[in-house]
């Protein structure tokens, strides 16, 4: 059991990142990423993304300024903007939980840092697919940042609690509430 516990502790910790190094992202490293993310598992195998590479500044602070939330976009050097096309919205929300997780995990066994930023609602998501050119019957909400981590603290005063509850309160075997039998 605790081989299997340090075998997973590169991942247990993937921190949402909001402060990039302004060091540029390797063109190999956003190609692992997004071959990472091609081979991420979909819903029927519906494969409903496509992906948009973000490199420049003024179009990182176009977005970032999309709602105060997410200005801290605009400090990564590189973005990775999720595309959907037409798929099932329960499927769609699905698979694009899977790929994000799978890109955030991916920047991190690469030694760099990953943060989500969702474009805020139905006229940030328009206004968001206009700055990036994607076409109306197409669905976008967010984009992935990556690069160096300046530092894993939260920048924002009002951030969310860290750490992790215990399992115990977490996990019921067998029936809710129940606990497990030795």
């Amino acid at each position: 059991m605790l081989r299997v516990l340090s075998d997973l502790k590169p991942i247990r910790r993937v921190s949402q990142i909001r402060q990039y190094s302004p060091e540029p992202v390797p063109d190999d490293v956003v190609h692992q990423l997004l071959e990472l993310a091609r081979w991420t598992g979909s819903a029927k195998n519906g494969q409903p993304w496509r992906f948009i590479v973000v490199r420049d500044k003024d179009r990182l602070r176009k977005l970032g300024a999309l709602r105060p939330p997410i200005n801290w976009l605009a400090s990564a050097p590189l973005g990775i903007a999720i595309v959907l096309d037409g798929a099932e919205p329960m499927f769609g929300a699905y698979d694009e939980g899977r790929l994000t997780e799978r890109l955030l995990t991916g920047a991190t066994l690469l030694g760099y840092g990953g943060g989500t930023a969702w474009f805020g609602g139905p006229a940030q998501d328009a206004e968001a697919k206009r700055i990036l050119g994607i076409p109306d019957d197409l669905t976008a909400r967010q984009i992935v940042m990556i690069g160096r981590p300046k530092s894993r603290e939260d920048p924002r005063p009002t951030g969310p609690m860290r750490g992790r509850k215990p399992l115990s309160e977490l996990v019921s075997y067998e029936r809710w509430g129940a606990s497990k039998q030795k």
